[in-house]
């Protein structure tokens, strides 16, 4: 079930919140807690029944691992616990996601011909175990406490971020479902909710699927080795550049927005990053909460900085290959994951002799041309994500290498509409208030659960609860509802 469809919105929606409202009302906290559970799981097997078992496995199993690791973290059987918990949660993603991926590969070397069955992907093992990861090794440490399992299941399934996040720690939301106010309907809260979900249904509807057909046949052409001109290439990569920036942004706010509904506070997982003039700011705005997993779980983990430079490049352009193989099975994740890793690396060393030399890289001269090199890397970079196959990549980049040959004619055979949306979808994502800094006035004046958003300095633009945004937010939300009926999935899905 889409957040971005009729089904969800019409009925979906209206019926978890009266259910949810409701029992906090007429029963007790775990009557709400557990119709949250209950239509969180109906939500997650609306896609296909057949992935509950494995859900409720990871659920009983992480349980019992948490149980387990408070009554012996701090003895040397701990470190087993741990230790047989990750590995079981990492095999189970290692099989479904991999398997296939890993015999392929195996076949190539070898040049023999083993077959296994062709797995399906559960949809959104990536998110839930990597959360659940986090929560053993929270436990672990001390910094979350192991409660009852009905709340763990809410944890684990509360449907607003279970498909594509954001990853969330168990201390971020449990204590808030621990706290009375959670299950009284707060009209402000929601109406706050309702309008951060309407600017992402937007941002999906209106801006990210209408770009993307722009980017699909250019990328579709590269797959079978059609003829593609070279300005074609550059607007298609520019067109998918902006098309996952909307989508999952998109997603991300409508989550947010959802579970503000429910008086939760989730955790921001985008900060326009498209204006930063970095790659090391880019990773701090993009996917905000897999950045910070991959931060403290596994770079820090491998030893981060502490060893030396030699040992931090290297622990950063692991950290970024393995990230890049989490985002899915194949070689192109692998190369995109290497080349921010190497954008990492040189973005350090470069902040280590400006520092030496005593020059200024902040330099507001400066500023724009850092952020025109931040995006052009991080644009071709997508070519290697977008792209089905390295051939397909390889394709996109050879018909953008002849740059050179763009002429005047060229230029004035672009349709209208498609420059009229990639330039419109570009001043947005560069130049205006991200939703978050819409909302920054009676929100929480900008302070976001584990991310602060930078004020928004004109607040004449600012969202304000009145006629003009009401006016405003239903024309754009209204329609985004009508074009719900046309063909759309998120693209974060997929991992």
């Amino acid at each position: 079930m889409l957040f971005n469809s009729y089904e969800f919105i019409l009925v979906f929606l209206p019926v978890a919140l009266l259910l949810f409202y409701l029992a906090s009302l007429f029963s007790n906290r775990s009557a709400a807690v557990g119709s949250l559970v209950l239509m969180s799981l109906f939500f997650y097997g609306y896609w296909n029944p057949e992935y509950l078992p494995l859900m409720a496995f990871s659920i009983a199993f992480n349980y019992s691992c948490g149980f387990l690791l408070t009554m012996y973290s701090r003895a040397s059987l701990g470190k087993i616990i741990l230790s047989i918990g990750i590995g079981v949660n990492l095999m189970l993603i290692g099989y479904f996601k991999y398997a296939n991926f890993f015999i392929d590969q195996l076949n190539y070397v070898t040049e023999n011909e083993f077959n296994i069955a062709e797995i399906l992907l559960p949809l959104a093992i990536s998110f839930f175990t990597f959360q659940q990861i986090a929560y053993l090794v929270d436990v672990y440490r001390g910094k979350a406490k192991h409660g009852n399992f009905l709340d763990y299941c809410l944890f684990v399934t509360f449907f607003p971020q279970l498909i594509a996040g954001p990853i969330v720690h168990h201390n971020q939301v449990m204590s808030q479902f621990q706290d009375r106010a959670t299950y009284r309907f707060n009209l402000d809260s929601f109406t706050i909710g309702l309008t951060i979900f309407a600017i992402g249904l937007i941002k999906k509807v209106l801006i990210a699927d209408n770009i993307a057909v722009y980017a699909t046949p250019v990328f579709g052409a590269a797959e079978v080795g059609g003829d593609i001109g070279a300005l074609q290439a550059w607007l298609g990569v520019l067109a998918y550049t902006l098309q996952i920036y909307f989508d999952f942004s998109g997603y991300s706010d409508m989550a947010i927005g959802l579970a503000r509904m429910f008086n939760i506070k989730l955790p921001i997982n985008f900060n326009s990053p498209y204006k930063s003039r970095s790659i090391i700011e880019f990773w701090r705005r993009w996917h905000i909460t897999l950045s910070n997993f991959l931060r403290d779980y596994l770079y820090i983990a491998l030893g981060g900085n502490r060893k030396g430079k030699v040992s931090r490049y290297s622990n950063l352009m692991i950290t970024m290959l393995l990230g890049g193989l989490w985002h899915g099975a194949g070689w192109n994740f692998v190369i995109w994951g290497a080349i921010h890793g190497l954008g990492l690396m040189i973005n350090h060393a470069w902040r280590a002799v400006c520092k030496i030399i005593g020059f200024n890289s902040d330099s507001i001269f400066l500023r724009p041309v850092f952020q025109l090199l931040t995006f052009l890397l991080v644009m071709f970079a997508w070519v290697f994500f977008r792209a089905e196959t390295l051939d397909g990549a390889l394709n996109v980049f050879q018909a953008m290498s002849g740059v050179t040959e763009i002429g005047l004619s060229a230029i004035r055979d672009i349709p209208s509409t498609q420059l009229n949306w990639l330039i419109g979808g570009l001043l947005v994502a560069l130049f205006t208030p991200n939703s978050l800094q819409l909302m920054q006035m009676y929100a929480n004046k900008g302070k976001w659960l584990n991310s602060d958003i930078s004020v928004w300095k004109f607040s004449f633009i600012l969202w304000r609860p009145g006629v003009i945004w009401g006016g405003i937010m239903f024309g754009f939300a209204y329609h985004a509802f009508i074009s719900l009926s046309k063909p759309s999935e998120f693209l974060y899905f997929a991992f």
